[in-house]
């Protein structure tokens, strides 16, 4: 049994597609739900990962009616379970160059360590691949790849060395330690630990004196920067930065990005 580790469902997509198209083997694929470049990662004293993260985005999108579950550890250990019970079955990563992968990659690690061997990666940065088009690409996300050509990316899996498992494994404490709630990829796979308002700056640049839908500042943040953090992350932030009364807003805030307006703070000086 194969189990294909990969982050968010667009990037499962394309993994699950080639799954399908491969009938004779036993192949599943978990997908990680959650975005851990992105909020607490230190527990509280007798808190379980899962609360803490499923509080995070509880604030970034509350919903009282169907609450946040970030029960991605749970299903993870359930994986590694299998693992133990059966020696043939191995775990692969699929990492594109993104913080969120990366992220996850560490994380996971740290429950599966003992399966030396028994942990494969694909590691997709800087890989060419073939559009629809027949035209060569270098997709910065997984889900960018299309099935076929997903096919041919495994025959790139590899099992993580001994040396690189030590030092990938204290990834994640160091992560932990440094208490930030935002992280981005430096380059290969060195993740740096960012302040709070990181991306807010990028995000006031599209702002006026005259308000505007929170969705269209975000839509061109992410176009002009990349920023790869979704959209309710950034919209929890322009509320952040009204509470300092850096901007105004208007509208139903408890809605989504397109019920509420955003402008530049009256007093804010230019």
């Amino acid at each position: 049994m194969i189990y294909h580790i990969v982050t968010g469902d667009a990037a499962a997509a394309p993994i699950k597609e080639m799954v399908a198209l491969e009938p004779y083997t036993q192949e599943q694929v978990l997908i990680i739900k959650d975005v851990l470049s992105l909020g607490p990662l230190k527990k509280q004293e007798g808190q379980k990962f899962s609360e803490l993260r499923s509080a995070f985005w509880h604030e970034i999108a509350p919903n009282e009616k169907n609450p946040v579950k970030a029960d991605d550890l749970e299903r993870l250990l359930l994986t590694a379970n299998e693992l133990s019970k059966n020696e043939n079955t191995c775990i692969w990563f699929w990492l594109a160059p993104l913080p969120a992968d990366t992220c996850t990659y560490y994380w996971a690690l740290k429950y599966l360590e003992k399966y030396k061997g028994r942990v494969l990666v694909v590691n997709i940065a800087g890989l060419p691949f073939l559009d629809e088009n027949g035209k060569i690409v270098f997709p910065k996300s997984i889900s960018e790849i299309l099935p076929k050509e997903i096919i041919k990316a495994r025959k790139l899996a590899r099992p993580i060395n001994p040396g690189e498992l030590e030092v990938d494994i204290y990834e994640w404490g160091r992560l932990v330690d440094e208490s930030s709630n935002i992280r981005t990829l430096e380059g290969g796979k060195r993740l740096k630990s960012q302040r709070d308002d990181f991306y807010d700056k990028d995000l006031m640049s599209f702002c006026t004196q005259q308000y505007q839908k929170a969705s269209r500042i975000i839509h061109q943040a992410i176009g002009k920067y990349n920023m790869p953090t979704g959209d309710l992350y950034l919209g929890w932030r322009l509320k952040k930065m009204a509470d300092t009364n850096q901007l105004q807003l208007q509208g139903d805030l408890l809605k989504g990005l397109k019920d509420f307006e955003v402008k530049l703070h009256d007093g804010l000086l230019l």
